[in-house]
């Protein structure tokens, strides 16, 4: 059984619960974090998640995101998430954290106090195909073009904390 951390708006811990759990019924606040590494050439390492994940299958999102576990800091988990995901590993710094709340697919809602972890890398992914199906690299001019066309190809919580990426990078 894998828990989240709950947490108020001030990210201050409340205690766990159940993953899926926190998912259902309207969801409950918890700790997220997502990661977006780019390479040398500013362009961003998306990846299309697996079509079966129990949420968001088959759309465009970010390098990789979950929950840390407890005990375990957001940098450390978004290290083990990006090994776990992608087969690599960088040095990721934390920009900036936001709260948001979105319905998904399935049943599930997402309400999460999600950190935003950046890092570069040259290194070939590695992809878990229980995880993802693909990736692709891309500048992000072109993905704040096709994010504006084609918005239902992306995850919510991407289309939500892009612009604030794109500014701080």
């Amino acid at each position: 059984m894998e828990e989240v951390i709950l947490v108020d708006s001030n990210d201050v811990e409340l205690g766990t619960m159940e993953k899926m759990e926190a998912h259902r019924n309207g969801g409950t606040l918890h700790r997220a974090f997502s990661v977006f590494v780019f390479n040398t050439k500013g362009e961003l390492l998306l990846q299309r998640r697996a079509h079966h994940k129990y949420h968001s299958g088959g759309l465009l999102t970010n390098t990789c995101c979950s929950h840390p576990r407890p005990g375990e800091t957001v940098r450390e988990a978004g290290n083990r998430r990006l090994r776990e995901e992608m087969g690599m590993e960088c040095k990721l710094v934390e920009l900036f954290s936001f709260e948001y709340k979105a319905d998904l697919d399935s049943g599930m809602t997402e309400w999460e106090l999600d950190h935003v972890l950046i890092g570069l890398s040259d290194v070939e992914p590695v992809i878990n195909p229980e995880e993802v199906d693909e990736y692709l690299y891309m500048p992000l001019d072109e993905i704040d073009k096709n994010l504006k066309e084609n918005p239902s190809n992306y995850t919510e919580w991407f289309k939500i904390c892009f612009e604030r990426v794109k500014l701080k990078k």
